[in-house]
């Protein structure tokens, strides 16, 4: 599954925000209910009183278009729907007029609130960083593919009572004992070496990081090749958010000799830093595995394309992922109309997003610089919020 793991991963986990300019901004704590039935579901406002933007609805349409047919196969673990509940209005959806967007979502969803509907949102892009194919002076970085030798399984020490859940990931070593996977450090030590193909090589192992993060990017050669790489696997060792780890340590702030909060302020840092920064780069123990990506854009949790300001990552738990979720934040160019179609680790609890802004340096100055708040509403079939209303 592709996942996006946005720069709020940098802050957010350790206790801020996304990477933002200062001063860094707290995450909500998520909700202590496990989905969005237990968080507590109230009717919104009806869609007219939202407002909704002729080009935005457009917009819209076409990812929930796109989305159907997961939509359609998919369980909801959020507890709001069932998969029959979203055929009529993805039956409706296929053949309707663009320019009649608005009338669409009117008459086929009902906006919820859930929980207090308090929204958090940042932002998360496609990083274009230089590439090569093949492995040249200036091009040292790997990109890996998935290992061969990276698995599921139990540790020994793990009784067979407690082996609940999904076993973890690691390996198996020259002692057939199962271990935990090679972490960062190792890994850019050459631990991989024979066992992973690599896709291509990176100019820039700083870029490459913040591109780990985002989980997709492009590889950009000398030749003028895009390489588009999507998040394959992860190598199962902890996240650390190194902004974290920076304002715990006094580096992050507005005070004289600290850097901003921000992504650039974290970057700077670590460039301007080069033993320091590759340090703390490794405190981050988790890998990401790349593939190539052959479509015309990079792959969400969905499964289907995700869209510059149409797509948005949230919570499956708390949004069923295909849904249409409207946003009024203080941040004007986040609100409006979005589709869920793409998961993050950061991304977790109700009314917590993370938009998408696509390629390009715009889009990179948009999402490292997106922190807004405001109200949020999910938007439902209109059999599934009569059915939840009934409760």
């Amino acid at each position: 599954m592709r996942v996006f793991v946005a720069f709020a991963m940098l802050l957010a986990l350790a206790g801020c925000g996304r990477s933002v300019p200062p001063p860094a901004v707290t995450a909500p704590v998520a909700p202590a209910a496990a989905n969005a039935v237990l968080a507590g579901v109230a009717l919104g406002p009806s869609l007219a009183a939202l407002a909704v933007a002729d080009p935005d609805a457009r917009a819209a349409l076409a990812s929930f278009v796109e989305s159907c047919p997961r939509l359609l196969a998919r369980e909801d673990a959020s507890g709001l729907t069932r998969r029959e509940d979203w055929q009529p209005a993805c039956t409706a959806a296929r053949g309707w007029e663009p320019a009649r967007a608005r009338a669409f979502f009117a008459e086929q969803f009902t906006p919820v609130r859930i929980g207090d509907g308090k929204a958090f949102a940042t932002g998360y892009f496609e990083p274009e960083i230089a590439g090569s194919r093949t492995r040249r002076p200036g091009f040292e970085v790997p990109v890996y593919a998935m290992p061969t030798d990276l698995v599921r399984g139990w540790p020994e020490d793990v009784a067979p009572s407690e082996r609940t859940g999904r076993p973890p990931l690691g390996r198996y070593d020259e002692q057939g004992r199962f271990v935990l996977y090679h972490d960062r450090a190792a890994i850019e030590d050459g631990a991989l070496a024979g066992k992973a193909q690599v896709i291509a090589w990176a100019a820039d192992p700083v870029e490459f990081f913040f591109l780990q993060i985002q989980g997709s990017g492009r590889l950009l050669t000398p030749e003028g090749e895009v390489i588009r790489i999507g998040y394959a696997g992860q190598n199962g060792r902890e996240y650390v958010g190194i902004g974290g780890v920076m304002r715990e340590r006094g580096l992050l702030g507005s005070g004289p000799g600290q850097y901003s909060g921000s992504m650039q302020g974290i970057m700077a840092y670590i460039r301007e830093h080069p033993a320091e920064g590759r340090a703390l780069m490794r405190e981050n123990k988790s890998w990401i595995f790349f593939q190539e990506l052959k479509g015309d854009g990079p792959l969400g949790a969905l499964g289907v394309p995700v869209r510059r300001e149409s797509s948005v990552a949230a919570d499956p738990a708390f949004v069923p992922l295909g849904a249409p979720v409207w946003l009024d934040l203080d941040r004007r160019e986040a609100s409006g109309l979005w589709i869920a179609q793409d998961t993050g680790g950061a991304i977790k609890g109700a009314n917590r997003f993370d938009t998408f802004w696509g390629a390009g340096e715009d889009a990179r100055r948009i999402a490292g610089g997106m922190s807004g708040r405001g109200q949020a509403y999910v938007l439902l079939p209109q059999v599934a919020a009569e059915r939840l209303a009934r409760r």
